[in-house]
């Protein structure tokens, strides 16, 4: 999984404090950590055209959350950026080699195959099942003070 992915699960909990009103430049989203903002804005336009963000163009645009930070998953977040693949893919190697098993009627599953696919199948389970708003108030919980500090640096920020 790429970084890409971090970078767009934190943008949108960073969001999510900012008013619904108020648009972030992608500038200004990258700036807060650092990052480049050529990069990060390949990953803010993914979450726009999955419509978790919106996207406003001029001197007053920027981005916002397309819809309630409870109705984002973590899975909707990676599907955006990774895309809807499984990460695990079977390319049947147990057919190659001096030992393969070169009957291509073989009905017997690659067990390293269904293994993979059942792990992958529980954690888009657990990614499926929290929010962004689940982050967003485990981090509350743990710093009360991070959403007004996260507003500030918006509000003032010069990029």
């Amino acid at each position: 999984m790429n970084e890409g992915v971090e970078w767009a699960m934190h943008s949108c909990v960073n969001l999510s404090w900012v008013a619904p009103e108020r648009a972030v430049t992608a500038a200004k989203l990258a700036a807060f950590y650092e990052l480049p903002t050529a990069y990060l804005n390949k990953q803010l336009q993914a979450l726009a055209r999955a419509d978790i963000l919106t996207s406003t163009p001029g001197p007053r645009g920027g981005f916002r959350l397309a819809r309630p930070a409870e109705r984002i998953t973590l899975m909707d977040v990676v599907t955006a950026i990774e895309g809807p693949d499984e990460a695990f893919r079977c390319t049947e190697i147990r057919r190659q080699g001096p030992n393969a098993d070169a009957r291509t009627d073989n009905p017997t599953p690659c067990l390293i195959d269904e293994a993979m696919r059942h792990a992958d199948l529980a954690w888009r389970r657990e990614l499926a099942a929290r929010t962004i708003a689940d982050i967003r108030d485990q981090v509350e919980a743990r710093a009360p003070g991070r959403p007004d500090q996260v507003r500030n640096w918006f509000e003032n920020a010069r990029v």
